[in-house]
């Protein structure tokens, strides 16, 4: 358990250090504008610069950002995921400041492009490991709760708001370029990661009560245990079938190689479901032992 999670920690703070690369080498000095919290430091950090002579570096608005939004993670999101957060914020400040504002090329095509791409991979890498980026994260994950939309929905909108503003404070071109450094950085992140909101998740084990009690442990989601038999085996076995979003993945996946190494398990696209999934004013209480 701890090599996973110092392998989990590492993988943040690496994906940290590619979103720094990615803004201070690629994005801040091309005006091309990252996604999510990112972003808009940049674009406050330039506004303050350009219209108020303030000098405020993007790595210490990112942070300051990040502070109340860590807070309400904290409460509303889970520990867990929050402290991963604060570890990605935190080493994602510090490599803002520890390197060099350079221009690696002058085609901002190229800035764009590989900019997005670099960031990409970064907060790819941490989502496959079940770990936030933060900010924006969580953000849409407190709102889709609240809203019962998809999280994909705010991440659109807070984007669209940074795209916009870049568009009427600079060069309309600016907003262009953004949106091409955007969808690159989501593409990427689609290819590492799941570029599904919810996935449905099949579990074919022996150990049906134990999986089904470990995962109620880890997540509130509703299970269905169908009984299954195998075609060539014979042998009878339980089909855990639930949905859960994409920041889950990785949790399930550990807790299926805890409890039953040998469980066969398929991951497929949800495009939508009706009825129960997860409603803060509808949580289940856990049974106390």
């Amino acid at each position: 358990m701890f090599f996973i999670e110092l392998k989990r920690i590492l993988v943040v703070i690496f994906g940290s250090l590619l979103m720094a690369i990615s803004l201070n080498f690629f994005l801040i000095n091309a005006n091309v504008y990252a996604s999510g919290f990112a972003g808009a430091s940049q674009l406050v950090s330039s506004i303050l610069h350009d219209q108020l002579g303030i000098s405020i570096s993007t790595g210490i608005l990112l942070f300051l950002f990040n502070i109340p939004v860590i807070i309400l993670g904290w409460y509303k999101v889970g520990r867990g995921f929050t402290i991963y957060s604060i570890v990605s914020v935190v080493f994602t400040t510090i490599f803002l400041e520890v390197l060099p504002v350079l221009s690696l090329s002058n085609d901002i095509i190229l800035n764009a492009v590989f900019g997005g791409v670099i960031a990409g991979v970064g907060v790819g890498i941490s989502l496959k490991l079940g770990a936030s980026t933060g900010g924006m994260d969580i953000v849409a994950m407190v709102l889709s709760r609240l809203q019962d939309k998809p999280i994909g929905t705010y991440f659109l909108l807070l984007n669209g708001i940074i795209i916009v503003l870049a568009g009427v404070l600079y060069e309309p071109e600016n907003a262009l370029y953004t949106m091409v450094a955007l969808y690159v950085t989501t593409s990427v992140i689609d290819m590492i990661h799941t570029r599904h909101e919810k996935v449905t998740a099949m579990i074919i084990t022996h150990k049906a009560d134990e999986m089904q009690e470990a995962i109620h442990q880890k997540m509130v989601r509703g299970i269905t245990i169908v009984p299954a038999k195998g075609a060539y085996s014979k042998e009878e076995k339980s089909m855990l079938y639930l949905v859960i979003t994409r920041y889950e993945l990785y949790d399930l996946e550990k807790i299926i190689d805890e409890v039953d190494p040998q469980a066969f398990t398929n991951i497929v696209q949800t495009v939508g479901i009706f009825g129960f999934f997860r409603r803060e004013d509808e949580l289940p209480e856990r049974p106390t032992k």
